[in-house]
């Protein structure tokens, strides 16, 4: 096995390019690492990225965020400017594994994995976020829905590396959230979770919205007709009504011991109804957009 940690996102992706056999690009390692001890994987190349400097800042961009590949999920939850902006991309970030696992892991990684159940990628999709891809051809731009293809999948590239993912910049009274049901109180894989983000005209009338499930089919799903059932509404009764039937009418998920098709279709209405109440109280409390600009 060889292993390389180039200092340069252009070594990184020449090293890449030449590569031949398994490769893996380490950022966090959080996962590799146990896929390495448990013999899971015996990649020919790892990568690790962590010595170059440009994916491992969180940077501020046309009022929303960009963050490095090799950004922690520590450093996501403790940057003030994001947790303004986007505080549920912040939340998820933070139910990642446990405190220490979070010291290391990335939402980067997370959404690489390929997992239905990443608990980031909901509140990502919701949030509209772009990952940026780079590759001997150059720059590819992606809606973070189309990476992952199917489980332990994604649309990257052999040759290509992920460099960051950017949040964009917000309307005022604009808010978002994620939760997610697990079995237990912590460090517990979803059975289902939702991210929502919307946005609401000074009459509290919603004007924008975006609703993505986790771990109810083989990849995080945006599901429009969810965000239309909200889109027009002061987020009442029967808007939230509305979008508990459409999220479950999405839901397409499997049988196993942390859920039944059932229990994971019904919830998904569940919490859908209560993510888009604090989405909707957040962007309430939300005096004036583009925050970013402020860190």
């Amino acid at each position: 096995m060889n292993y390389q940690a180039p200092t340069t996102i252009e070594g990184a992706v020449s090293l890449l390019s030449e590569a031949s056999g398994n490769t893996r690009i380490l950022a966090g390692g959080t996962d590799i690492i146990v896929q390495l001890n448990g013999e899971h994987i015996d990649p020919d190349l790892i990568l690790d990225i962590k010595r170059i400097n440009e994916v491992c800042n969180i940077s501020a961009e046309n009022g929303g965020f960009r963050i490095g590949a090799g950004v922690s999920c520590s450093q996501l939850t403790e940057h003030q400017g994001v947790m303004d902006l986007w505080p549920g991309c912040a939340e998820a970030a933070g139910l990642i594994g446990s405190t220490q696992v979070q010291g290391r892991a990335t939402i980067a990684g997370n959404l690489c994995n390929g997992s239905p159940a990443a608990d980031s990628v909901p509140a990502l999709v919701a949030a509209q976020a772009i990952v940026r891809l780079i590759g001997p051809d150059g720059i590819r731009e992606v809606p973070v829905e189309n990476i992952p293809t199917g489980p332990g999948q994604t649309s990257i590239a052999p040759s290509e590396i992920l460099h960051s993912i950017f949040l964009p910049s917000t309307p005022s009274r604009s808010g978002d959230a994620y939760l997610r049901f697990i079995p237990r109180t912590e460090m517990d894989i979803a059975v289902v979770g939702v991210g929502i983000s919307l946005t609401l005209d000074e009459s509290d009338i919603c004007t924008a919205a975006r609703v993505a499930l986790g771990a109810v089919a083989k990849t995080v799903l945006l599901v429009e007709e969810a965000g239309a059932a909200l889109i027009g509404s002061k987020i009442d009764d029967n808007a939230l009504d509305q979008l508990a039937l459409t999220a479950s009418a999405a839901c397409n998920p499997i049988d196993d011991k942390r859920g039944t098709i059932e229990f994971r279709t019904k919830i998904a209405g569940v919490l859908a109804k209560r993510v888009a109440l604090i989405a909707a109280q957040r962007a309430r409390e939300r005096v004036t957009g583009r925050i970013g600009e402020k860190s």
